[in-house]
């Protein structure tokens, strides 16, 4: 679990650097927004991870913070929304090319992570949850998503 904190924290900085730094991804409106966004959803999940890591060390029910995560589940929402907004409007306006796609890449990154994150696993990177995956034909929800349940009573996400 502290594995997967770091790993998290490192990307933040390493996909910045190399987007930024080495492929010279223009910083423009919607590039920014989709990088912006993807960072954010990285960072959630390392706190996660680190929280994750201190309840199982702990053995507390659940991380602390949970209720807190089911707030930044619907602000995230609420973020994507505008993230999508921002490169479309890039793409209305005639952007093209560097101008917007890279951006628009990233939201779908951002996108795919908060659902691997707050919703269902997406990534199997596991022996272990690459074979649950063939043996049952189905994505599980998530461990953030299970947590914030527990805590909730099991109410609807």
């Amino acid at each position: 679990m502290k594995t997967l904190a770091v790993l998290e924290s490192v990307n933040i900085p390493l996909i910045a650097g190399v987007l930024i730094g080495i492929l010279g991804m223009p910083l423009t409106v919607a590039n920014s927004a989709g990088l912006v966004l993807v960072l954010l959803v990285l960072a959630e999940g390392g706190v996660y991870w680190w929280l994750k890591s201190t309840q199982l060390s702990s053995r507390a029910p659940v991380p602390a913070g949970m209720a807190m995560y089911r707030i930044i589940s619907r602000i995230n929402v609420g973020l994507l929304v505008a993230g999508a907004v921002v490169v479309v409007a890039g793409l209305v306006m005639g952007a093209s090319g560097t101008q917007v796609w890279p951006g628009a890449a990233l939201w779908v990154f951002a996108l795919l992570e908060h659902v691997n994150y707050f919703h269902l696993q997406l990534m199997h990177d596991t022996r272990a949850d690459l074979g649950r995956l063939m043996r049952t034909g189905r994505l599980r929800r998530s461990h953030l998503a299970l947590d914030m349940a527990r805590v909730s009573g099991g109410h609807g996400l």
